[in-house]
């Protein structure tokens, strides 16, 4: 399926989910979720897109307010004050767009996620 494609019916997943459903659960708990569907979704090409692209974007601020925390004053407000939004705005157009059926990409993580699964076949 191409970048930005949305599937036209639903498919199931191996587990019995549907996949658009499945791929929006991938980002319900960030980068925990979508280890977690990484590791039982094993023939969904969408929804282990999704997990991936979760386990990266969400991993990644993870540890980038673990790192602004350390930093004095700059760091502490922009990880007390810019971070937050913004994770929560790319937190809630993933969703919305893996329950669309939409195969999203966010520039450069997207594209990175598909070679790290090529990887993992």
């Amino acid at each position: 399926m191409e970048a930005g494609k949305q599937s036209q019916t639903p498919r199931k997943t191996s587990n019995g989910m549907e996949e658009n459903i499945a791929g929006l659960l991938t980002y319900t708990l960030g980068f925990i979720t979508g280890i977690l569907f990484l590791i039982i979704e094993k023939e969904n090409k969408f929804v282990r897109f999704h997990a991936m692209q979760s386990s990266i974007v969400f991993g990644s601020l993870f540890v980038v307010s673990l790192v602004l925390n350390v930093i004095p004053v700059i760091g502490v407000i922009a990880s007390s004050f810019l971070l937050p939004p913004l994770s929560m705005i790319i937190w809630i157009v993933l969703m919305v767009k893996a329950y669309q059926g939409h195969l999203y990409k966010i520039p450069w993580i997207g594209d990175f996620s598909e070679k790290q699964l090529e990887k993992i076949k």
